[in-house]
């Protein structure tokens, strides 16, 4: 799966999912670019999965007709997430096309 790791999502989180291509928007010179910008680049690029720690995103935007999913880290403390990577893991094998999924930290 084609992973882009928002502004905010803490990098070591990477490490756990070598099963997955992943990037982050830093990496791809995406870090200036506003939500709607950035998740028409998103597309375009073929990307399947943005994990982000915005938790307004979906007041934002319109996520309904995106071919990817979106997933919500619900804290951006790598301590708190490094807790419960499991449960990301296992979340981010479940997930399916256009879904939003909040993970509770």
């Amino acid at each position: 799966m084609m992973i882009l790791f928002d502004q905010g999502t803490p990098v070591p989180l990477r490490r756990y999912l070598c099963d997955h291509d992943v990037e982050t928007a830093f990496e791809r010179g995406w870090s200036h670019l506003r939500n709607g910008t950035l998740l028409d680049r998103l597309e375009a690029e073929g990307f399947e999965l943005l994990i982000t720690t915005d938790q307004s995103l979906h007041h934002q935007q319109n996520l309904a007709k995106r071919p990817f999913s979106v997933l919500v880290l619900m804290s951006t403390s790598w301590p708190q997430i490094e807790k419960q990577v499991k449960k990301i893991v296992d979340a981010i094998e479940r997930i399916t096309p256009s879904e939003y999924v909040q993970i509770q930290i």
